[in-house]
């Protein structure tokens, strides 16, 4: 794992999901704090951060009156519309303060479903970096992270699933996700051994350039 083409890819991180008082908050709270996620997952930004991967942030949102699904919508994307969910521009949609782009972080626009790579340019902002190895965290762990785990297992990407930096409705759906769909397309392991990887090569390398 080299850090100069590994992504860490923070998969809506956003008010609505991950603060108290947000649309879907209630929903996922209790998964949240079984992983710890969020402090997970800020090790992770930090460590990645100082071994030199990118940080590229993927948030999902919508106009107002979500014009942009179907009038009719159905399963997950009916839960957003009838919670009033990630609407562009409110409070909801933001990125989490604990977690906010900053530096050389690339923030990813047009997230509209559930795989990060169908609706944005994800997939060009990789390959033009020279990206090999994506490591995903986020919301919800079977479905937006599963969905963009399985098209980067797809397109030829070294995929990661953080485990301990992702959360569900239940601990049921986290569980089984994690145990039967996550090893069939990814490598998941832990938010603390993904980052020790990370600095093992990052070290490995300055060693090899004479650092």
């Amino acid at each position: 794992m080299d850090p100069r083409n590994t992504a860490v890819v923070l998969i809506e991180y956003q008010n609505d999901f991950a603060s108290e008082g947000g649309a879907l908050h209630a929903a996922v709270a209790g998964s949240m704090a079984e992983t710890d996620m969020l402090e997970n997952t800020k090790k992770v930004v930090d460590a990645a951060r100082e071994a030199g991967a990118t940080i590229i942030h993927a948030p999902i949102s919508f106009a107002g009156g979500y014009k942009e699904i179907s009038g009719s919508p159905y399963g997950i994307l009916k839960g957003v519309v009838d919670s009033n969910a990630f609407v562009k521009g409110e409070w909801g949609s933001q990125i989490i303060d604990e977690l906010a782009p900053s530096g050389d972080d690339i923030v990813v626009e047009g997230k509209r479903g559930l795989d990060t790579f169908a609706s944005t340019n994800l997939d060009f902002i990789l390959r033009s970096k020279g990206i090999t190895t994506i490591a995903l965290g986020g919301f919800l762990t079977n479905c937006c992270v599963e969905s963009t785990m399985r098209s980067a297992y797809e397109r030829g990407y070294e995929v990661v699933t953080l485990s301990d930096c992702v959360a569900a409705t239940s601990s049921e759906e986290h569980a089984n996700a994690i145990r039967y769909d996550y090893p069939m397309f990814s490598k998941p392991m832990s938010g603390e051994e993904f980052a020790g990887q990370l600095a093992g090569a990052a070290q490995a390398s300055d060693a090899s350039r004479g650092y």
